[in-house]
């Protein structure tokens, strides 16, 4: 017979390893290619010694001459805090009583659990890794309040249905999106709660209770002005290369970045993100010239187009027209421990939810993306929508 001690049994021994593996690698093409480590943690953070530049000692002198003065790399303090991520399951006591004498329908319920919480996980913490890590998801530029409609002027890829999200000036409102028309750039949000005069367009939307608490993903290295306790006007090293103009798509732009970045970082640049619009017309400037499309395959079975054989991944996430140039071994995911479930002092993970009858279990891993050398990264920024004519006319 089925019990709730069977199915603690099952989430434990059974589906806590497939579910932990599912959210590391099939997240997204970039998370696989990260390293993981528990290394470097101290309490609640995350502090470890990044270097910068290269060994001084090095010079050439006469044969009876003294030697070069030494002059070992210098480094700086990098400091992080672990971030909290967290996902939930919920199962009615009465879907669980159901399938009390019936194993394959008990399976069943897990299942369908496990993979809603794997999709879940995977779109969000996908959407976290290029992220600047305040959570934003998408800004307000107008609303139609008799149809619970958002016009998005931006992020209309970070949202998904069943979602839920709060706004940037309102806390404590929270909407749960019912519909995203990405073609349109609208989402349709529940009627609870809506407040229309309390938004103002300009202001962002925000997955509830993220507000400033995700990991600080790939945005995050370009945009903000501190990163890991230490600001960029004061250490001008932390800047990456960014290229802000106009750029028309083509072999030669992607290799002035990759060729910067190997000149003045030495950063050997081993895969590069892109929106995929973006990759879509890399791809038809390559059929423009006639040039055969490569494919490799990545850590993950994910497969992609390259350029000189670093792989061009076409992300969701990723604004069009803007492309990173990465250098994967310059990033690792910290973490405290690999997802766990939460427990009690007794062991427990799956509790009644108060005043309701269902059990809830949590998935949580403490951890954050920190990258060595965030100079040794680059990015085009503004890419155009079309190619110039290959003609050259």
């Amino acid at each position: 017979m089925i019990t709730l001690q069977s199915a603690e049994n099952a989430l434990k021994n059974v589906y806590l390893g497939l579910v932990a593996n599912q959210i590391n690698i099939a997240s997204d093409p970039l998370l696989a290619q990260i390293k993981h480590s528990t290394n470097h943690i101290y309490g609640k953070e995350i502090r470890k010694a990044a270097p910068i530049g290269i060994n001084g000692g090095i010079g050439a002198g006469d044969e009876d001459g003294a030697l070069p003065t030494p002059s070992g790399t210098d480094y700086a303090q990098f400091t992080a805090e672990l971030k909290n991520l967290y996902g939930t399951i919920q199962i009615t006591d009465k879907a669980l009583r159901a399938t009390s004498n019936n194993v394959n329908s008990f399976v069943n319920l897990l299942n369908d659990e496990m993979e809603n919480l794997i999709k879940s996980s995977n779109f969000n913490l996908g959407r976290m890794l290029y992220g600047d890590g305040s959570g934003k998801l998408g800004e307000l530029d107008s609303m139609l309040e008799a149809k619970y409609t958002l016009n998005m002027a931006s992020g209309i890829n970070n949202f998904i249905e069943g979602m839920v999200i709060e706004y940037e000036t309102c806390p404590g409102y929270y909407y749960k999106v019912l519909y995203v028309d990405v073609a349109n750039k609208q989402i349709v949000v529940d009627k609870n709660n809506f407040t229309a005069a309390k938004m103002n367009a300009g202001d962002y939307f925000f997955l509830k209770g993220s507000l400033n608490k995700e990991i600080t993903g790939i945005e995050g290295i370009f945009s903000n002005t501190s990163l890991y306790g230490l600001t960029k006007a004061d250490n001008k090293w932390l800047n990456p290369y960014v290229n802000s103009e106009t750029v028309y798509l083509s072999d030669a732009e992607i290799q002035k970045v990759i060729d910067h970045l190997e000149d003045h970082t030495n950063s050997n640049i081993n895969y590069i993100a892109t929106s995929k619009p973006t990759r879509r017309l890399y791809q038809e400037y390559l059929g423009a010239y006639r040039r055969n499309i490569d494919v490799t395959e990545l850590k993950g079975g994910f497969k992609t187009i390259t350029y000189n054989g670093i792989p061009v991944v076409g992300d969701r996430f990723i604004p069009e027209g803007v492309m990173y140039f990465l250098n994967t071994d310059d990033f690792t995911l910290y973490e405290m421990c690999d997802w766990k479930w939460l427990e009690d002092e007794q062991g427990r993970i799956l509790k009644q939810v108060p005043n309701y009858a269902a059990y809830s279990a949590t998935l949580v891993k403490y951890a954050e993306l920190v990258c060595d050398r965030p100079g040794g990264q680059g990015k085009l920024a503004k890419i155009a929508t079309t190619l110039t004519d290959p003609s050259g006319s």
